[in-house]
């Protein structure tokens, strides 16, 4: 999520607005906390992205879990 953040020249504070979440939601998903569906739903969307794209956005499950940088 942060690298397409930063790449559309967006803060956590605009991306949470557009998405209608809070900055601090934004910070923990950036971060490798989890987060429900919807929530994801509306980080895609309102990074202007198909919802089909999830894994682009989200990374795949298994690229997730392996990750040694997530908490968790």
């Amino acid at each position: 999520v942060r690298k397409i953040r930063e790449s559309l020249l967006l803060s956590k504070a605009e991306l949470a607005r557009k998405a209608g979440l809070s900055a601090l939601t934004i910070d923990r998903v950036e971060s490798g906390h989890s987060c429900r569906m919807d929530t994801k739903r509306k980080i895609i969307l309102a990074l202007g992205m198909r919802l089909s794209d999830k894994d682009k956005v989200f990374g795949s499950r298994e690229e997730t879990a392996d990750d040694p940088d997530r908490d968790g």
